[in-house]
């Protein structure tokens, strides 16, 4: 199961679905409040409540079959919040283009402001405008759920839990940054993934921050290669393929 990041939707791992199937059966939803998705009453605009709603989700598609999360950027901290919650069903953890763990007062709260200040001043018409499809998601993600998952993730109790629940991963993992990602640099990546008691860091050489679009054949082949070597699943043993 793939899971985007913030203001982002599941169409974002169209290119790299297209690569891994079909050898591997994958799901890319949108989460709840993003991508058109309605949230539903009672889940909160929280990294703990979206968590538990990603486990729920995950068991529901996977009906039972093995299954590993690939996460991206505040992708990545929703993966760790459901791994606990998964048992035995999960097999492993991808997590590409997610780190972190260090808080930062300065930068998180200019990031807040600005992320806010978009909220606040985007151009919601434009999502209806023909050819604007690429840029979509942003527009119409929920203000309440894009608000306080940015809230969240950047307050200094949230920050700081990451290591903890990176140190709690009873499964494999696997973390991938590009050389060029700025916004989560490839220091980050490697100290959160240190954590980890059995994980791989690769660098994707000359990519940014979204290699699932820029180089979805060389990230496919990364995470074949690593599934296949670590045996933490069988051939089209993830939940089933869905792309929003």
């Amino acid at each position: 199961m793939c899971v985007h990041g913030w203001m982002l939707s599941g169409r974002l791992w169209q290119p790299l679905i297209a690569q891994l199937q079909p050898q591997w059966e994958v799901w890319a939803p949108n989460l709840p409040g993003f991508g058109g998705s309605p949230r539903p009453r009672g889940l909160q605009p929280t990294l703990p409540s979206y968590g538990r709603w990603l486990a729920e989700a995950s068991r529901e598609r996977a009906q039972g079959r093995p299954l590993v999360l690939i996460g991206h950027s505040l992708g990545g901290s929703l993966v760790l919040h459901a791994a606990p919650l998964l048992g035995d069903q999960l097999q492993g953890v991808v997590q590409v283009a997610a780190g972190g763990g260090v808080y930062q007062p300065r930068p998180f709260r200019m990031v807040r402001r600005g992320g806010a200040g978009f909220l606040r001043w985007r151009p919601g018409w434009l999502a209806e405008l023909p050819g604007t499809e690429a840029i979509r998601s942003p527009l119409v993600a929920e203000l309440r759920a894009a608000r306080g998952l940015l809230a969240c993730s950047m307050q200094r109790g949230a920050v700081q839990q990451l290591p903890g629940l990176t140190a709690q991963l009873a499964v494999p993992s696997l973390w991938v940054v590009g050389s060029r990602d700025t916004v989560m640099e490839p220091r980050y990546v490697r100290h959160l993934a240190g954590y980890s008691p059995d994980h791989q860091v690769e660098l994707l050489e000359g990519e940014g921050h979204l290699p699932m679009r820029t180089a979805p054949e060389r990230l496919a082949q990364l995470i074949s290669a690593w599934l296949n070597a670590q045996s933490v699943a069988s051939p089209r043993s993830w939940s089933s393929a869905s792309c929003a």
